[in-house]
C-alpha cells in the first residue's frame, strides 16, 4: 500500500455465522467506508482501540468514534491528528447503581468495576439507534471492543457487519470461546484443561479470567454479560492487537472455531499510534525527570515496577515490594498507583518510612502516571515486573525487556502462561491479588533474570525483533491491517 505509515519515530530511534441481507460480494469497492469505533472505557482497552483507529483513519476510512463525556478527552491526540476524517460521538453515561454519578471509566472504580460499567453501557443500544436512523452517512460496520458483545445483536438488527476488537490475545479468545459455552461444566471444575487449545496444560478455577470467575447465574448483568461473550464469536470478523509470531497456534486455534479467515493479527498496537509521550497521561509532571534519571544509568540494569492502571496494593504489599527491591541490590523505576485519601489511611499505595531516603540514587519512585513506553524503549531498562496486563505484555516485549509476572487478576494468569512457559521471555515471582510475597525471595528472583547472561534475556530480545519485524511494511501485521481495510471496502452499508 503506497500509503503505508511508518513506526512511531520515537520508536525508530531508540464461513460466515450471519450474513447481512444488505451487502453484496459484488458491490465495487468503497474508497471511503463509514465505520462507528466503540471503545471500552478501561486503559488498556480504549488505548489500543485508538491506535487501530488512527491507522484506519491513515488508510482512508471514514470514522466515528462513541464515547461518553469523561471520555472524550482520550480522542484529543487522535483528533489532532487527523481532525477530517475522525469525528466523536458523545453520548452521556447511562446510570447504573453501582456506577457513582461522574465516573465513567473503570480507572476510577477499580477492576469491579467492570460489571456496572459494561451493564451500563447497554443502555447506550436505543441512543445508538436513533443516532443510526438520523445519520446521513451510511455505516459499513460497527468495530467495538469484546466487552461491548451487545453491539453484536444491534449490528444484526441494522444488517450490518460488526467486528470484535480484542485488545487482549488469541490465546484469551480461543480460552473465553470454551468457557462461555460450557460456564456449568467448566464451574464445577477444580481444573479446567483445554483440550481444544494445543499442549494447554491445566488451569486452576482461581487462575480464570476475573470476568467468567465473578459470573452470577440469573444475575440480570451477569446473563447480560454472557451473552455478549457468547455474541463476539458471531460476529463477521475479529481484529486482535497481538502477532502471529507470538500467538500463531491460538490465532489459527481461534479461527477454527469461527469457521472463516477473517480474523486480523495487527499489533502491537503501541507502535503506531498517533503520540508515545502522553499514553494514557491526564495531566501529570513532564516526562524529564524520570528520563534523566535513566540516561545515567548503566544499559539494561534498570527494573520498571508498575502494576497497571487498576490495581492498588495494600500495606502488607507495599512493605514486602519494597523489602524485596532493596535487597535484590537493584536500580528500579517504582510506579505507584495513589490511592484516594481513605485507602492511603489504610495503607494502601502508601511507600513505607524511608524508603525514598534509603533508596536515593538507585531508585526512583513515580507517584501516579509515568511515561511507560518510553522508559520501557530506554536502554538502561532490562525488566519489568509487570502484573501482566496485555497492554503492558505488549509495551514489555516491543522493548526486549525480561518481563518478571506477578499475574493478579482478569487474563493475567492466561498472559503469564503465555509469557512464561510458551514463549520463556518471562519469570514468575509471585501470583495473586491478595499475595504477599517473602521480600528475601522477591530480591532474588528480581536479581537473578537482570544478571544473567543469556537465556530468558536473549529470548526477550529475539521476540522483541519480531515484533517489529510483524510491524514492518511486509510484516505479517501491516499484511494483515491492509486486508482488514480492503475486506471493509468492499461492504455495503445501509
Amino acid at each position: 500500500m503506497s500509503n503505508m505509515i511508518p513506526l512511531r519515530s520515537s520508536f525508530l530511534s531508540s464461513s460466515l455465522h450471519h450474513q447481512p441481507t444488505t451487502i453484496s460480494s459484488n458491490t465495487s469497492p468503497n474508497p471511503h467506508p463509514h465505520i462507528l469505533v466503540f471503545p471500552y472505557p478501561a486503559q488498556g482497552h480504549m488505548l489500543a482501540l485508538l491506535d487501530l483507529t488512527h491507522q484506519l483513519s491513515l488508510r482512508g476510512l471514514t470514522i466515528t468514534v462513541l464515547v461518553t463525556p469523561k471520555c472524550l478527552p482520550f480522542l484529543s491526540s487522535l483528533l489532532s491528528s487527523q481532525p477530517s476524517s475522525i469525528t466523536p460521538l458523545v453520548l452521556p453515561f447511562p446510570s447504573h447503581p453501582l456506577v457513582p454519578p461522574g465516573i465513567e471509566h473503570v480507572k476510577d472504580l477499580g477492576s469491579t468495576g467492570n460489571l456496572p460499567i459494561m451493564a451500563a453501557l447497554g443502555k447506550l443500544y436505543d441512543p445508538l439507534v436513533n443516532w443510526l436512523n438520523a445519520h446521513p452517512n451510511p455505516l459499513v460496520a460497527i468495530l467495538s471492543d469484546f466487552l461491548l458483545g451487545w453491539t453484536e445483536h444491534l449490528a444484526t438488527r441494522w444488517q450490518i457487519p460488526r467486528i470484535t476488537f480484542f485488545s487482549s490475545g488469541a490465546f484469551l479468545a480461543s480460552v473465553f470461546v470454551y468457557i462461555w459455552n460450557n460456564v456449568e461444566k467448566v464451574k464445577s471444575l477444580s481444573e479446567v484443561k483445554f483440550g481444544h487449545l494445543p499442549g494447554s496444560q491445566p488451569f486452576k478455577q482461581e487462575h480464570l479470567p476475573s470476568v467468567f470467575k465473578h459470573y452470577k447465574r440469573s444475575d440480570p448483568d451477569w446473563e447480560f454479560v454472557k451473552d455478549g461473550m457468547i455474541a463476539n464469536t458471531k460476529s463477521w470478523g475479529c481484529v486482535f492487537n497481538t502477532f502471529d509470531a507470538l500467538e500463531t497456534q491460538y490465532v489459527q486455534c481461534f479461527k477454527g472455531h469461527v469457521g472463516h479467515n477473517r480474523v486480523f493479527t495487527v499489533g502491537p498496537l503501541s507502535l503506531t499510534g498517533p503520540d508515545v509521550s502522553g499514553r494514557g497521561n491526564s495531566g501529570s509532571d513532564p516526562n524529564d525527570k524520570v528520563l534523566a534519571w535513566l540516561d545515567g544509568c548503566p544499559d539494561g540494569s534498570v527494573v520498571y515496577v508498575c502494576f497497571g492502571s487498576q490495581k492498588l496494593l495494600r500495606k502488607e504489599q507495599m512493605e514486602a515490594l519494597a523489602n524485596g527491591l532493596e535487597k535484590s541490590g537493584t536500580r528500579f523505576i517504582w510506579v505507584v498507583k495513589p490511592g484516594t485519601t481513605q485507602q492511603q489511611d489504610d495503607g494502601y499505595g502508601v511507600v513505607p518510612d524511608g524508603f525514598e531516603k534509603r533508596m536515593a540514587g538507585r531508585g526512583l519512585v513515580v507517584k501516579g502516571w509515568a511515561p511507560q513506553v518510553l522508559i520501557l524503549n530506554h536502554k538502561a531498562v532490562g525488566g519489568f515486573l509487570s502484573h501482566c496486563g496485555w497492554n503492558s505484555v505488549l509495551e514489555g516485549i516491543v522493548g526486549g525487556v525480561v518481563i518478571l509476572a506477578w499475574p493478579m487478576e482478569a487474563d493475567q494468569y492466561l498472559n503469564a502462561r503465555l509469557l512464561v512457559d510458551d514463549m520463556g521471555v518471562a519469570v514468575r515471582v509471585c501470583e495473586g491479588a491478595d499475595s504477599v510475597p517473602d521480600s528475601d525471595e522477591l530480591g532474588r528472583a528480581i536479581a537473578e533474570p537482570m544478571t544473567e547472561g543469556g537465556g530468558v534475556k536473549a529470548k526477550a530480545k529475539d521476540l522483541k525483533d519480531k515484533a517489529l519485524a510483524a510491524m514492518s511494511d511486509a510484516g505479517s501485521s501491516m499484511k494483515d491491517l491492509d486486508r482488514f481495510v480492503e475486506e471493509l471496502g468492499q461492504l455495503g452499508g445501509r
